[in-house]
C-alpha cells in the first residue's frame, strides 16, 4: 500500500510531477519547463531537417548561378532555358563543400528559431487568455489577438535578427570561397568590431514590414472569408475554417516574398564578402535603392521556387545555338 509520505513532489509546487516511491508518475501531466523544452528540441530539430533547403533558396536569391541553364520545353512544347533545381545544386554544394556543406550556417539558425519558438509560445498564451473576453467570430478578438501577436513578432524579429544577419553572411562565403565568418561568436565580434552595433540589423526594415504585413492580411482575410464566406449551415464549415488561414499565408507569403528578398540581400550588402559586392552585386545605398533595382530587373521572386526556374532573358538567344 502507498503511503502519503512516499508521495513527493518535484518541484515542490503544485504543478510539479508526483512520484511514487522515488519513480515519477507517468499518468501525471508534464510540466510547463518540459513542454516548452520539447517545442525548441522540436523547432532545432525542423530548422536542421530544412536547413539545406534554406542554404539553397538563399545562393538563388543572392543570384549565385555556378551551373548552366539546359534546355527543355514548357507543356505547349516552347523551349525555354530551365536553371538547376535544387536537387542540382545541392549535389553541387555536397561536390564542393561534401555533405556537411549542405549546412553551413546553421547554428545561429537554431539560436534564432529557439529564441522565435519562446517568443510564439508567448503569442499562443496570449491568444489562449483573449478567446475567454471575446466571441469567437469578433473582429475586435481578431484585431487584438493581431496587436498583441505583431508586438511580440517585432521583439522576436529584434532579438533573432542578429542571427539571421550571422547565418546569412556564413552561407554566403559558399559565393566568393571566404572564411571571414566562423563561429557564432567570432561573427558577432567581426561584425561590431568592423560596424558596429548597426551591422546587426542590416535588412531588418524590409523583414519586420514583409512579417507584419503578412500578419494582418493573413489573420483579417482568414477572419473575413471565415465569417461572409463559409455557411454555417454546410457540414464542413468548422473543417474549412480550419484550413482557411493556412490557405491565406500561402497566398499572402507571394505578396510578401519581396521583402524577404530584399532582407537576405541587404544582409551582406557591402560586408566584404564576394557575394555582396560588384560584379555579384551592386550595392545598395538601402533597402528601398534595393528593391527599386530588382524592380527593374524584374526579380523581386528570385529564388520563391527551387524547380522550373526560368533563366533570365538575356540567355534565352543561346537556345538557338
Amino acid at each position: 500500500m502507498i503511503q502519503p509520505s512516499s508521495l513527493v513532489i518535484e518541484d515542490g509546487s503544485p504543478r510539479g510531477r508526483a512520484t511514487v516511491a522515488g519513480h515519477a508518475d507517468p499518468d501525471a501531466p508534464s510540466t510547463p519547463v518540459e513542454v516548452d523544452a520539447a517545442v525548441v528540441l522540436l523547432g532545432a530539430s525542423v530548422t536542421a531537417i530544412t536547413h539545406p533547403l534554406l542554404y539553397v533558396k538563399l545562393l538563388i536569391q543572392l543570384g549565385h548561378e555556378p551551373l548552366p541553364p539546359a534546355v527543355g520545353t514548357t507543356m505547349f512544347g516552347r523551349r525555354v532555358l530551365y536553371l538547376p533545381g535544387f536537387f542540382s545544386y545541392a549535389k553541387y554544394i555536397v561536390k564542393v563543400d561534401g555533405k556537411l556543406g549542405l549546412f553551413r550556417g546553421l547554428t545561429p539558425r537554431i539560436v534564432s528559431s529557439t529564441i522565435s519558438t519562446v517568443f510564439r509560445g508567448k503569442i499562443k498564451q496570449m491568444e489562449f487568455l483573449s478567446e475567454k473576453d471575446e466571441p469567437q467570430n469578433s473582429l475586435r478578438k481578431v484585431v487584438r489577438g493581431t496587436s498583441h501577436e505583431m508586438i511580440f513578432q517585432c521583439f522576436s524579429r529584434l532579438a533573432t535578427h542578429p542571427f539571421h544577419v550571422i547565418s546569412v553572411r556564413c552561407m554566403a562565403q559558399f559565393v566568393g570561397r571566404e572564411a571571414k565568418y566562423s563561429g557564432v561568436f567570432g561573427c558577432i565580434v567581426k561584425i561590431f568590431k568592423e560596424e558596429g552595433l548597426t551591422g546587426f540589423y542590416i535588412g531588418f526594415v524590409p523583414h519586420l514590414l514583409g512579417e507584419v504585413l503578412f500578419l494582418w492580411c493573413c489573420n483579417l482575410l482568414a477572419h473575413f472569408i471565415n465569417t461572409y464566406a463559409v455557411d454555417d449551415s454546410f457540414s464542413q464549415a468548422s473543417a474549412i475554417r480550419g484550413y482557411t488561414k493556412f490557405v491565406m499565408g500561402i497566398t499572402v507569403s507571394v505578396l510578401t516574398y519581396p521583402f524577404t528578398l530584399v532582407a537576405d540581400i541587404m544582409a551582406i550588402n557591402n560586408c566584404g564578402l564576394a557575394a555582396g559586392l560588384p560584379p555579384q552585386s551592386p550595392i545598395f545605398k538601402s533597402w528601398l535603392h534595393c528593391w527599386n533595382y530588382l524592380s527593374t530587373k524584374g526579380q523581386l521572386h528570385r529564388g520563391s521556387s527551387f524547380f522550373f526556374r526560368r533563366a533570365p532573358i538575356n540567355l534565352l538567344p543561346s537556345i538557338e545555338d
